[in-house]
């Protein structure tokens, strides 16, 4: 890489952390090439990106966003995996290292907040921000079904004894 490459370089990943909801780094010694490329498109496909950087070049692009503090784990062949959604990048790394025992995680940020491999993982676990979305919708929607179900069968109780009268009526007749 050329000096002005590196410069371009290090600008995006600096607008990439200070754009992410989490940032996940993990070593991936040993990893092939066709499972970093597995890895790459499963992060793609739920809304994120994983970067190889160099470790003087992602401490650069660290400095001056609120991930400065994981500056420490960058030692080793490390990745950088990132997303806006703070759940997607830990639950698709955390996913592909336990198919994967070359891939370690050593930490991460979510916000200013540094985060350790057990924090990384803990946060794994949370469902992401569209599945809370969906069970918030659905807590509401269901009792304003069972509103709409309460005062409706006052009116189909009536409607059914004033059927029932007119069935009789008819018979009577």
């Amino acid at each position: 890489m050329e000096r002005a490459e590196k410069r371009e370089f290090v600008t995006d990943l600096n607008e990439s952390f200070k754009g992410a909801g989490s940032v996940v780094v993990a070593h991936y010694a040993g990893v092939t090439v066709a499972q970093m490329n597995d890895l790459r498109s499963k992060m793609r496909a739920a809304g994120g990106t994983v970067k190889v950087a160099k470790n003087r070049l992602a401490k650069i692009a660290l400095q001056g966003t609120e991930s400065e503090g994981i500056a420490d784990l960058f030692k080793g062949q490390t990745l950088i995996a990132y997303s806006a959604d703070p759940i997607t990048a830990p639950k698709v790394v955390m996913d592909f290292a336990k198919t994967n025992d070359k891939v370690v995680v050593l930490g991460g940020s979510m916000g200013a907040t540094v985060l350790n491999a057990e924090a990384v993982k803990s946060l794994a676990t949370l469902p992401s921000l569209d599945e809370l979305r969906a069970k918030l919708l659905g807590m509401i929607q269901t009792p304003a079904q069972r509103i709409a179900s309460v005062v409706a069968a006052p009116a189909s109780q009536l409607a059914r004894v004033f059927a029932a009268y007119a069935k009789k009526d008819e018979e009577a007749a």
